[in-house]
């Protein structure tokens, strides 16, 4: 039986997603409380792996077992056994055709920018920072040149194992609500650190150090020399996978609307 789980997590406590020598991994804690559920060794597979202080509002997994248990066992079950950084939301059967990566077609990411003078307390962890100001509008204006279907080394990490850096921007939306930037994004996929360095490149633009037409030039560059920095993944959500509804029809499943 395969069944797909739906995992949030903050990933403050933890060294990413992916599984580490150490154990400090969500997967690592998650296929601990799956494998005393199922009573026998349990291995899942994510939608996608997040870096080190990257959250999840609904991360995606599939696992296959024999254990037959009760839904709510997947559930409440698991989350009485992991720590209480990581709960799971919902688990549904699926056919042997799901997969949990190969099976989406589409991801979204969410990045959350303090702007203010001073450093976060009360949010420290869970929102990124800047302490200049920013102009909304050249953050806007810079970020229609993403969209579409681009080669995107420029924004690739070096140790990224995608195997081809072209990928589809769907969604590049920006909006200010009081003292925070909202970043929204979608794309049928993303390369390693392409959001982050994303987020670098429009703080660059929004804080005048450059001007709005250089990420067009850094993108049509295919180096990643010429990008700004990697900004800080505190900030960062993996917010939602899309899948076909043959495959996984969420109904009421899914996370609910978030800040």
């Amino acid at each position: 039986m395969r069944i797909a789980l739906g995992v949030e997590y903050d990933g403050q406590p933890f060294n990413g997603w992916q599984s580490q020598p150490d154990g400090n991994t969500v997967q690592d804690v998650l296929q601990a409380a799956l494998s005393e559920i199922a009573q026998r060794p349990v291995s899942v597979i994510a939608a996608g792996r997040t870096d080190t202080g990257v959250h999840a509002w609904e991360q995606v997994v599939h696992f296959d077992t024999e254990a037959v248990r009760p839904l709510s066992a997947w559930v409440r079950g698991c989350n009485a056994l992991l720590p209480k950084s990581v709960s799971v939301l919902w688990a549904q059967p699926v056919s042997e055709q799901f997969h949990a990566r190969f099976s989406a077609t589409a991801r979204s990411y969410r990045y959350c920018l303090l702007n203010r003078p001073v450093r976060p307390a009360v949010q420290q962890g869970q929102v990124g920072w800047f302490h200049l100001p920013l102009e909304l509008e050249r953050m806007q204006a810079a970020a229609q040149c993403l969209l579409g279907e681009h080669d995107f080394s420029a924004f690739r990490a070096a140790e990224c194992q995608a195997k081809s850096p072209v990928k589809t921007l769907y969604q590049l939306d920006i909006r200010r609500d009081g003292e925070l930037f909202l970043f929204d994004l979608k794309a049928n996929a993303f390369l390693h650190h392409q959001v982050r360095n994303f987020i670098g490149c429009l703080v660059y633009v929004g804080a005048g150090r450059q001007p709005v037409e250089w990420l067009a030039d850094v993108l049509a560059s295919r180096q990643r020399r010429f990008a700004a920095p990697t900004f800080s993944p505190a900030g960062l959500y993996l917010r939602q996978i899309d899948y076909p509804a043959a495959l996984l029809c969420r109904g009421e499943l899914s996370a609910a609307g978030r800040w």
